[in-house]
């Protein structure tokens, strides 16, 4: 219970400093900003579209699968450092990682997920 307590003051203070961080912004420039200043800048020339303007589903498709080789190296790396200290469990262990990997990659190609038009 004490470690959730300490946790909650936590996060209370974080909130806390980002609130008054947002305060002291305002009240050091309290210069309102005009309706050209508002606009996104895109290299001098007004925005094509609104920044609120939805993506095709097929890029979130391609997120999701850089998002699972990423991950892959970001586990790779370290294996590779304990391979030969912990022994046979490590290849197994690697192997199960990348079979879970692999159905993944194997459902986004039957659901056309590499195909961008």
């Amino acid at each position: 219970m004490a470690l959730l307590g300490s946790a909650l003051a936590v996060f209370l203070a974080a909130v806390l400093a980002v609130g008054m961080t947002r305060w002291v912004g305002d009240v050091l420039n309290p210069l309102a900003l005009t309706v050209s200043e508002k606009v996104p800048f895109s290299g001098g020339s007004p925005p094509d579209f609104h920044a609120w303007n939805r993506f095709h589903i097929r890029w979130y498709t391609m997120a999701l699968l850089f998002l699972a080789f990423d991950m892959e190296m970001v586990f790779m790396y370290p294996w590779a450092v304990v391979f030969v200290r912990e022994g046979l469990i490590s290849p197994v262990e690697m192997l199960m990682f990348i079979l879970i990997l692999l159905v993944g990659i194997v459902y986004a190609w039957r659901e056309r997920g590499f195909e961008w038009a």
